[in-house]
């Protein structure tokens, strides 16, 4: 190999441990990928790889470390290496997967794993992970947190009935039940009060939040939810990379006369903005009258209310990046113009259509 274009290590991480591969793609488009090594998911361990990397790297050509998403064992890797001034990909499991599906490897493990996604790294072009802003990380880490416990407030709930509609309720076990709920309620009022506190101490971030929360339906914990998981839309690009993002985009599956699947949402996005859009959804086609028009026009054409108010729920979080990206509050003069059309406009044509 003359000339080396490209150079990644790809590593495949998990609670303990840390198998990275190192590989280069010649000018000639042939690769090389070295046999991995395995070190400690720990600071130590880290320090100990970009050793193990400098030893093989070409020193006057960029490295790209190209990291799996694996829960939240990859985070420490991938914010010391971009501390350190490194560049970093970070994958979704489910491309990589399908990657893995095209080539001959017929075992998976770590180790074979680190040597896909470096040759995952050396034939996509890939966008660098940014850091994601501390106020984004914390509204994150809230938002979630309060989903969770509402998650266990209704399982609490209907334990509760259950044992009240009991023949023989237990008295002990109610009252333990009613404190929990007290406890839970408490603790989802103090995160909320949190998020408005994050939120009116940061001036610029408050007054773009209330922008976003103009639109129809859309409140705080909604407009925070939409921004906190998506780093501020600092990775979006586009309407349909958004709406891709949170697993609202339509598949269809079909093929010749014997595979005609219905039409359906991927579901293979953010499950935390398609859950916080599922409310909201319902009061704009309640009290505004665009997504009502809309949302009836669908059901009259195919007579499923769930999909026609996914559809709300697409429209709405499109809203939500045009306020946010344009920082200008809704216009519903601006939508009645365009109600005839079936997407809503980009931020450009938002901007250029208030000119």
């Amino acid at each position: 190999m003359d000339k080396i274009i490209k150079q990644v290590v790809g590593i495949d991480c998990s609670k303990d441990t840390l198998d990275g591969s190192y590989g280069r793609l010649g000018a000639d488009l042939t690769q090389q990928i070295q046999e991995p090594a395995k070190f400690n998911n720990d600071p130590a361990g880290v320090n100990k790889m970009l050793g193990w990397m400098e030893k093989r790297r070409q020193k006057d050509l960029d490295i790209v470390f190209v990291v799996e998403a694996t829960g939240v064992y990859h985070e420490v890797l991938v914010n010391t290496l971009v501390d350190k001034g490194f560049k970093v990909c970070v994958v979704l499991p489910n491309r990589t997967s399908n990657f893995f599906r095209t080539t001959k490897i017929k075992t998976i493990n770590d180790a074979s794993s680190a040597k896909m996604i470096a040759q995952f790294g050396l034939e996509k072009q890939l966008e660098l992970w940014k850091k994601p802003k501390d106020v984004y990380r914390q509204l994150k880490q809230l938002t979630r947190e309060r989903c969770q416990l509402i998650d266990q407030r209704t399982v609490t709930k209907n334990q509760l009935h259950a044992e009240e509609s009991g023949a023989f309720p237990l008295s002990s076990s109610i009252k333990r039940m009613k404190q929990l709920l007290r406890l839970v309620d408490k603790q989802i009022l103090d995160i909320v009060n949190e998020i408005q506190s994050m939120v009116n101490s940061d001036p610029q971030l408050k007054h773009r939040i209330e922008n976003v929360c103009t639109a129809p339906g859309v409140g705080l914990l909604t407009a925070v939810t939409a921004i906190a998981e998506t780093n501020g839309f600092d990775l979006i690009r586009n309407k349909s990379q958004l709406v891709s993002y949170a697993g609202l985009d339509v598949v269809e599956k079909q093929s010749g006369t014997s595979v005609n699947k219905l039409k359906r949402i991927s579901h293979k996005g953010n499950k935390h903005v398609r859950k916080s859009l599922y409310f909201p959804s319902f009061t704009a086609i309640k009290y505004n009258p665009h997504y009502k028009n809309h949302y009836a026009g669908l059901v009259s054409k195919h007579g499923i209310k769930m999909k026609a108010a996914v559809s709300v729920q697409r429209k709405l979080l499109v809203l939500m990046y045009t306020l946010w990206k344009t920082d200008k509050p809704y216009d519903p003069e601006y939508l009645k113009k365009e109600s005839g059309q079936q997407s809503l406009a980009t931020p450009t044509e938002l901007t250029q259509g208030r000119s």
